[in-house]
């Protein structure tokens, strides 16, 4: 039987739905491993979204199809080298896989390129131009 918990902490102190004396009273005899991890969000709809209006707007200056500009960032910043039998390849990594903070990461990334290999420059949220950025930019 397997089992999900969350636990959270707070200033200090962690709290969860269920005492964990009742959870492992519900095991049944034998040895568990217990294993804890920082839960993590997948990417926000916002930062999709920020994302594909920067490739729009890179698409639109370079010339570059819009889906090229993706494959271009993610082949850049997301590939991984795998090995099968010895051979190792570079494969594309996918910007829907990543969690709120490595998307962040990957915008930045993205951001900083733009404007370091393209002299373009990408708005954040908090930029005083990005309303009309996104008027420019969101289909």
């Amino acid at each position: 039987m397997a089992m999900t918990i969350q636990l959270v902490k707070r200033n200090g102190e962690v709290s969860m739905e269920q005492s964990f004396e009742y959870l492992c009273s519900k095991l049944t005899n034998g040895t568990y491993d217990l294993t804890i991890k920082r839960k993590t969000e997948p990417r926000t709809v916002s930062q999709n979204a920020l994302m594909w209006m920067w490739f729009e707007c890179i698409s639109n200056e370079t010339g570059t199809p819009k889906q090229d500009v993706h494959d271009y960032y993610c082949n850049l910043f997301l590939a991984r080298p795998i090995t099968v039998c010895d051979k190792t390849v570079l494969v594309k990594g996918s910007s829907s896989s990543l969690n709120t903070a490595q998307m962040t990461k990957f915008l930045n990334l993205i951001q900083a390129d733009a404007e370091t290999e393209f002299g373009i420059r990408l708005p954040l949220p908090a930029d005083r131009f990005y309303n009309d950025f996104i008027r420019e930019y969101r289909h």
